[in-house]
């Protein structure tokens, strides 16, 4: 192991660590109201087309940052909306919201683990929303995601901002429209975001339905064992799902001791030693599922098509055909992306 890659984990196991702390201290604490900052006017920064959609650079007044605490600074969400994608019945629109980890932007993730590719190639009838979290820091700090109702806010933002003259131009029969709301809401992580995941799930005033975590399970345990348990039993539409995939070290750890307490509660779970063992009816029915991945860290949401996966096997809606459960059953193979 290099001694970046052994300065990353020390640096997300201290991370952990004060995460576990702080989120005790909260418990104990008074609810703290939506931080006050200076007024700003959300916008549309920059629109981009391509084969597979529509992305749309944000700067929202209700971005994780900034805060009235200082620090950082940038204000940016970025949104890809798939060609194929349409509101569905009563103007909902489902959303995948990715939090990035450690050392890099949003715009650097969603092209580093090809986000939107996997999206698109999912086939689900759904956006993508990545929000900025701590630019290019060890940071894994939320800012306004960690007050609540943080998440609500956002997306409200999302869709008022989207309904902008140049967007539904862009968009055409794939955009969200004027009396959009959002249906079906999934949570993606990787490494550092955990805590962003976890403080939507805490308070972000938004139902989540499912939660996809890529090496990401390093503290917090409890919110999301809370949040798995709550959904228990309910049907596909209606439960909440985790996935979580982990590496060797605290995320390996924590995993197992959540899988432990959500089996004694009764959770069905489904468990991969070895990636690709599951069938994919395993993969879909169970409401919580460990994956223990042999890629390196920073691949584990990308190269064999984790988070493209992870949809397809989601209880979103898809408008489209997919072959992919024409083998649901035996050992679901694995395709590389290139």
């Amino acid at each position: 192991m290099t001694s970046t890659k052994l300065s990353r984990r020390a640096l997300l196991a201290a991370a952990s660590a004060f995460a576990l702390t702080t989120s005790r201290a909260r418990a104990d604490a008074p609810v703290a109201p939506a931080p006050k900052i200076a007024p700003r006017a959300s916008r549309v920064v920059r629109i981009a087309s391509d084969a597979r959609g529509v992305t749309v650079t944000l700067d929202l007044e209700h971005a994780p940052f900034p805060t009235s605490a200082g620090g950082h600074q940038d204000a940016t969400v970025l949104v890809f909306v798939p060609h194929h994608h349409r509101v569905g019945r009563g103007s909902n629109v489902a959303a995948v919201v990715h939090f990035h980890g450690h050392n890099t932007s949003a715009e650097r993730a969603i092209v580093a683990h090809q986000l939107r590719e996997q999206l698109f190639e999912s086939k689900q009838n759904a956006i993508l929303v990545v929000p900025q979290l701590a630019m290019l820091a060890a940071d894994s700090s939320a800012g306004k995601l960690e007050t609540p109702g943080g998440l609500s806010r956002m997306l409200a933002d999302v869709l008022r901002t989207l309904d902008a003259p140049a967007v539904r131009a862009a968009t055409g029969r794939a955009g969200l429209g004027p009396d959009a709301t959002f249906g079906n809401v999934c949570l993606s992580a990787h490494s550092g975001g955990y805590h962003a995941a976890a403080s939507c799930l805490r308070s972000g005033g938004v139902p989540i339905h499912e939660v996809f975590l890529f090496d990401a399970l390093y503290a917090e345990v409890d919110v999301f064992r809370d949040w798995v348990i709550a959904g228990r039993g309910k049907p596909m539409n209606a439960r909440h799902k985790l996935v979580s995939y982990f590496t060797a070290g605290t995320t390996e750890a924590n995993t197992r001791a959540l899988f432990g307490d959500l089996e004694r509660a009764g959770v069905a779970c489904a468990h991969e030693q070895i990636e690709g063992t599951l069938s994919r009816a395993e993969l879909t029915r169970a409401e919580a599922v460990s994956i223990r991945t042999q890629l390196m860290h920073g691949s584990v949401t990308r190269e064999l098509n984790g988070l493209r996966d992870c949809l397809y096997a989601s209880a979103l809606r898809r408008n489209l055909r997919s072959s992919w459960f024409d083998a649901k059953h035996g050992a679901r193979p694995l395709e590389r992306r290139r």
